[in-house]
């Protein structure tokens, strides 16, 4: 007979019966056990095999021993393999095999969320578009049609920012061109031109300052506030400004010295158009003053506020009263800028030629040195 000495073995069988006696195949041998023993009746393949050993003595030796080291060994009988495992090693295979599914389980997950990131980053940047688009067409329809529409905004606050941006866009573009067109201005005068060829630069300036009223007048319907202050303007010009331009008696003061010599006709024609309009601006600055003093005796209405003794009909009927006043802003802003395209145009009738091209480039040399010093204030060191 012959005994297995392995402390810690597991036999894996697909098909296995119970039986104390090997069969004769074997051998006279028996093996001696102190319970059943398992046998396979089929065949079996080796796995992990570090060696085989099959001790057989004569068949008059009462036992015989296969030892069996501490590293795993696969024991084979005649007529049928036995496959002999150690369980450690199952143990440490299951771990692996854990920790890997896991593994793939966090990269499945993680990819799951990189694809939401993406596709909310992507639709993300086509609203940005689609906004983007919508707001490009509706300035270019404003262009086109002289109004200001305003999707996407609520009500007329939506329409003055439009109303806003693109008359900001507008002035720039002509303040570039108007510098354009002083430069050639400029180039004509001291290359003695003729006086035809002078005056059609000179219309064509002429022609340029009626394109800005025309802005002016469509940006008031917009927002009159934003043509008032003057906002699209630099912080000197602000500073002279006068209902949204230049002061009219002001330019021709400035001009009385650089259009020397004028004839006494030309000079009795500048004193009169300088006082002219120096009585429309003060026409034009009572009547503001009279709105604004309206206005403040509107809103101080003790019976005004909603949650004092007026009822809110009252309060409403007050409040359509102080807008309709301000309603006549765009008016005074339109009589203002009125003033300032007649005196210029009284200006064509009053010089000649010449002296109306110097006037311009005067005026435009004024207007340039309040732009650089606003340039110069603002980047002025600082203690």
């Amino acid at each position: 007979m012959f005994s297995l000495k392995s402390r810690n073995v597991s036999v894996v069988s697909s098909n296995l019966h119970y039986a104390t006696v090997l069969n004769t195949s074997i051998g006279p041998s028996e093996m001696g056990t102190t319970g059943n023993e398992c046998f396979d009746t089929g065949q079996y393949m080796y796995h992990n095999v570090t060696g085989v050993g099959i001790s057989q003595s004569q068949h008059t030796d009462t036992s015989t021993d296969i030892d069996i080291d501490e590293k795993n060994q696969v024991h084979g009988v005649q007529g049928g393999t036995v496959m002999v495992v150690d369980s450690q090693y199952h143990s440490k295979t299951k771990q692996d095999d854990q920790r890997i599914l896991r593994r793939l389980a966090q990269n499945r997950e993680a990819a799951r969320k990189s694809r939401l990131r993406k596709k909310a980053y992507v639709q993300q940047l086509e609203k940005s578009r689609l906004k983007l688009t919508q707001l490009e067409q509706e300035l270019q329809r404003a262009r086109q049609q002289g109004v200001f529409i305003a999707s996407g905004y609520s009500g007329d606050h939506g329409h003055s920012i439009v109303g806003a941006l693109t008359f900001d866009t507008d002035y720039a573009r002509w303040l570039d061109e108007h510098h354009r067109l002083i430069c050639d201005l400029r180039s004509a005068v001291n290359s003695h031109v003729n006086d035809n060829e002078l005056r059609v630069l000179v219309d064509g300036v002429m022609a340029h300052y009626n394109e800005v009223f025309r802005l002016k007048s469509i940006g008031a319907k917009a927002d009159v506030f934003h043509m008032l202050s003057g906002m699209w303007k630099t912080p000197a010009e602000r500073c002279f400004m006068w209902l949204g331009g230049f002061r009219s008696s002001e330019i021709l003061k400035l001009l009385g010295s650089h259009l020397e010599p004028l004839t006494d006709q030309q000079l009795m024609g500048i004193c009169n158009l300088q006082q002219s309009s120096q009585q429309a601006e003060d026409a034009l600055s009572q009547g503001m003053e009279a709105l604004q003093q309206s206005l403040v005796d509107t809103l101080s209405s003790a019976s005004l506020g909603p949650e004092g003794s007026g009822n809110v009909s009252e309060y409403i009927g007050q409040m359509a009263i102080a807008i309709g006043k301000l309603t006549t802003l765009e008016n005074f802003l339109h009589q203002a800028d009125l003033l300032r395209q007649q005196t210029l145009q009284q200006m064509l009738r009053v010089l000649t030629t010449r002296q109306v091209a110097r006037a311009f480039i005067v005026i435009d040399d004024y207007k340039s040195r309040l732009r650089a010093l606003s340039s110069l204030w603002l980047a002025r060191p600082r203690d």
